[in-house]
């Protein structure tokens, strides 16, 4: 199963305070870990919300909502991208991860759909553009 991890921003991710060198280490040989074992499929930090956009959606209408965003405790300061035998690897390795901030800090994750979940509302044609999508991104 797929599942993507993401690391919670805090109020000093936020401010844009960047981690240690220390931290930055170790944080590489954790990925290095992953990558070995064959779970990273990808994964990078990210820069604080002050620097990001939204877009709302209603109906036909878009509007751009410049950063920063209130809620910190609801912001993503990075994430992985991970293959895993199910929830419990996943579990276990977030709970080997260095702590990736300077104070406290959450690591949620969250599963993929993956295309089988959509069974009973998949029509053909959504399909056929799914899998053609699929395989644009795999040539890539």
């Amino acid at each position: 199963m797929r599942v993507v991890v993401f690391v919670k921003a805090t109020e000093d991710s936020e401010a844009g305070v960047l981690p240690p060198g220390d931290l930055l280490e170790q944080m590489g040989k954790y990925n290095e870990e992953l990558v070995d074992a064959g779970i990273m499929l990808g994964g990078d930090g990210l820069k604080p919300s002050s620097q990001a956009r939204r877009v709302a959606f209603d109906g036909l209408g878009r509007t751009v909502i410049d950063g920063p965003f209130a809620e910190t405790k609801e912001l993503v300061a990075g994430y992985w991208i991970w293959e895993v035998r199910d929830m419990d690897e996943a579990v276990a390795w977030v709970k080997r991860c260095p702590n990736p901030m300077l104070g406290k800090s959450e690591i949620e994750i969250r599963p993929v759909f993956e295309m089988s979940d959509f069974a009973e509302t998949m029509t053909p044609e959504a399909e056929e553009i799914h899998n053609r999508v699929r395989d644009k991104e795999q040539r890539r």
